[in-house]
């Protein structure tokens, strides 16, 4: 594993964001949704997520996540995916989503 300085980590910017709607990527190869985050003070972003496995659409309605807000977009199966929803592989591979035991405020910056 490399080390990294502070200031590299700080130039990363994870947010909390609420996820407001969800649906199929139809034109995604590997399954995936469509996600409406709503990040506070950033407005609502788009990504397209492969976390199908885990997940239904109606049940990611509410739902706290952790995302990095400052890549640039990406278009991904037709969709202009505008942050990068976070979360770890289980053991199958399969995208487990980062969150929280609390409710935090949208945009709130994870320190």
């Amino acid at each position: 594993m490399q080390n990294i300085e502070w200031q590299d980590f700080d130039k990363v910017q994870l947010r909390v964001g609420t996820i407001r709607s969800a649906r199929p990527n139809e034109k995604a190869v590997k399954p995936a949704y469509v996600l409406e985050v709503d990040l506070g003070e950033l407005g609502l972003k788009t990504s397209s997520a492969q976390i199908t496995a885990h997940y239904r659409c109606d049940e990611l309605i509410g739902r706290q996540v952790l995302c990095v807000c400052n890549f640039a977009p990406k278009r991904i199966a037709g969709v202009r995916s505008e942050v990068l929803v976070t979360g770890v592989y289980d053991s199958d591979k399969r995208v487990v989503l980062a969150g929280f035991d609390k409710p935090l405020p949208n945009g709130a910056r994870l320190a």
